[in-house]
């Protein structure tokens, strides 16, 4: 179909994440294209992923990708720090629709923001591991320091909802990894798991105003948003997109979390699905 030379797509995108964490990619997707329809899917039976190897981290995301690929996509998200630094490239090269992580776009958001090329970075064992973070930083900018600390505790805490200011135990264990980051004296912080920007207030409290941080679910969004615009395949416009989301263990969990932060109740559209089976 096409409307004054543009084509419209109609077809959703599908968005995974381990857990809760990828619908810090989904709101800001939702403002940027509120037309658009998502499909997300969150492995929340085996979250995290973090801790896990890079060959599981690889057939968990195989099987998140195949799930999605039962509906007809025009692009797939991972909004997963970990599955993004360790397993992109081969989703990409197995899917003939294109596929987008959070490494990438983050990256290039932390070098166009730092001013004294002294860069945090905090992510699951397994994204630090890799060591892709920092291979695109440099690669962009090989004078930038790169000041990096895994995190494995903080997805936990927000998959059990423990990320509001004033939690005692959330604010201290934030505060004992960000420590030697803060005295490093970076002036620019990538949050380098989706899951973190849902500690936004307690991070920044901490870390303090002058530093700014990277939301890299927000900075994929918008690369997202970005192509699909200049490909023209945007969804008609002067309509609300639905969005469905899916979690491999129980729904009330997940809709109670994901309607607070998104700030809508979703749990008439959260459904379970049986992930082994793909």
């Amino acid at each position: 179909m096409h409307r004054e030379g543009i084509l419209l797509d109609k077809r959703p995108i599908g968005v995974f994440d381990s857990g809760l964490g990828g619908l810090t990619a989904v709101r800001e997707l939702s403002r940027l294209l509120p037309a658009e329809e998502i499909i997300y899917f969150g492995d929340t039976g085996r979250v995290p992923y973090g801790g896990r190897s890079g060959e599981t981290i690889l057939k968990y995301a195989r099987q998140d990708v195949a799930f999605l690929r039962t509906f007809d996509l025009k692009a797939i998200v991972i909004a997963c720090g970990t599955v993004s630094a360790n397993a992109l490239e081969p989703l990409r090269s197995e899917n003939p629709i294109p596929v987008f992580g959070v490494v990438e776009p983050a990256g290039l958001a932390a070098v166009k923001e730092t001013r004294n090329r002294r860069v945090g970075l905090i992510g699951t064992q397994a994204s630090i591991r890799s060591g892709a973070y920092e291979r695109v930083i440099r690669t962009l900018d090989p004078a930038v320091t790169v000041i990096a600390a895994s995190c494995p505790l903080l997805v936990p805490l927000v998959e059990n909802g423990r990320f509001k200011p004033g939690d005692c135990v959330a604010e201290t264990v934030t505060a004992e990894y960000l420590e030697p980051i803060k005295k490093a004296g970076v002036d620019t912080l990538v949050l380098g798991c989706t899951h973190y920007p849902l500690l936004k207030p307690l991070i920044s409290a901490y870390m303090g105003q002058s530093v700014a941080l990277i939301d890299s679910g927000e900075q994929c969004a918008r690369m997202v948003a970005s192509l699909l615009a200049r490909q023209d395949v945007l969804a008609p416009a002067g309509r609300e997109g639905a969005h469905r989301y899916y979690v491999s263990d129980t729904a009330e969990g997940f809709a109670r979390l994901a309607s607070l932060f998104l700030q809508r109740d979703v749990a008439a559209r959260v459904n379970r699905v049986d992930i082994d089976a793909f």
